[in-house]
């Protein structure tokens, strides 16, 4: 584990997943990153890469030939090697092996840094094609889950998810996940209206699992105390998609905000894998890098 600090928080990345781990805020004395509990979700923040969700029977296809893809891919679950740390930032660096090139056929490096400045974390990441004459197809997305309530006596559904736009828009739209075959039911979208720009955290809202909004619809986004007042703020105006995610029980305090470029396949679909929903293109030896940023109030 690494850390990294200044005078607003305190912030731990592990080499397993270069995930964040936690997020002390100085100023509350409060862990505001949901701590792992086995009991309801067994993680912090992991990145999916190099694919968000699933694919259909845990398959992918790609120049005629099938592998096999376990959900959010492959990297939550490796050790990075340590690449470098200064006083306000600490990378993480994951390359292709031959066991990731039998699941997934691309040479790829994935930098993965975490930057504190003041009160907000960028997390920034760097994928690269190291394939010299061939493009490279993947999806990449943001896990983290905080903690909801964060104080004592309160409970999830006193708590407000707050969107950001920028503009007077109190509807969204958001699709689902067919449960059985895990493929997103793109044709039937449901509308959501906010109330001034809030959403109530209510009992059943995750009964169906993820409510995913794409078409870019969620640019920034807060959670927010029972007073309206928020606490963690997601900055993500890149993403194409944005999933709102916790186990359905109260008793699991947390909500996850999930930036996503890719999500899991469109129910029917069957194509190969630069069709897929959302699916990102690098050309032979192109880089790119990605950040989304969150913010403690």
């Amino acid at each position: 584990m690494e850390y990294i600090e200044n005078e607003y928080l305190k912030i731990a990345v592990a080499e397993h997943g270069a995930e964040l781990s936690s997020i002390y805020d100085k100023k509350r004395e409060k862990e505001l990153l949901w701590q792992a509990d086995p009991k309801f979700w067994n993680r912090h923040a992991p990145v999916l890469f190099p694919f968000v969700g699933n694919v259909v029977n845990d398959e992918f296809r790609y120049k005629g030939v099938t592998y096999h893809m376990s959900s959010h891919g492959f990297a939550r679950d490796m050790d990075f090697e340590f690449a470098e740390k200064t006083a306000d930032s600490v990378s993480f660096k994951l390359t292709s092996t031959a066991q990731t090139k039998e699941k997934y056929p691309f040479d790829f490096e994935l930098v993965i840094t975490h930057k504190l400045t003041d009160n907000k974390i960028d997390v920034i990441w760097e994928i690269k094609n190291l394939n010299e004459t061939e493009p490279m197809y993947y999806s990449i997305g943001g896990h983290p889950a905080f903690r909801c309530p964060i104080n004592d006596g309160e409970k999830r559904t006193d708590y407000k998810v707050r969107f950001n736009n920028g503009e007077d828009k109190n509807q969204l739209e958001y699709v689902l996940i067919i449960q059985s075959t895990r493929e997103v039911d793109f044709e039937n979208p449901n509308p959501i209206a906010l109330d001034n720009g809030y959403l109530n955290i209510t009992d059943h809202i995750f009964d169906k699992d993820a409510l995913i909004f794409d078409n870019n619809q969620v640019k920034e986004v807060s959670l927010c105390t029972p007073d309206g007042m928020p606490y963690i703020t997601m900055n993500c105006e890149i993403f194409p998609s944005f999933g709102l995610w916790s186990k359905p029980t109260n008793e699991a305090e947390y909500v996850c905000l999930e930036p996503w470029f890719g999500r899991c396949d469109n129910k029917g679909f069957r194509g190969e894998l630069p069709e897929k929903f959302g699916e990102q293109k690098l050309e032979a030896t192109e880089a790119r890098s990605i950040n989304y940023s969150i913010t403690i109030s």
